[in-house]
């Protein structure tokens, strides 16, 4: 197996988005500095990649939890507009 590369074929950095978006934040900019010191992303990259990993089977399977509770905040929020 790559090493990048873990179960379900996701790439490290998807494993990483992953786990980021399954923790808590404590204030206002706190999530996105972890975005750019841990991940050296800006975070409209960020959540371009986030956007695409949420269709990603692959990110579903990994991680369903996660997966659908953002599937429906994105949802909600495009029904809101």
């Amino acid at each position: 197996m790559d090493e990048d590369t873990g179960e379900q074929g996701l790439g490290r950095r998807e494993w990483d988005i992953l786990a980021l978006e399954r923790r808590g934040f404590s204030g206002p900019g706190a999530k996105e500095r972890a975005i750019r010191e841990e991940l050296d992303l800006a975070p409209v990259r960020y959540y371009q990649l986030l956007n695409a990993l949420l269709d990603d089977a692959r990110a579903l399977a990994h991680d369903p939890v996660t997966v659908n509770r953002l599937r429906r905040v994105r949802e909600r929020r495009r029904s809101e507009r």
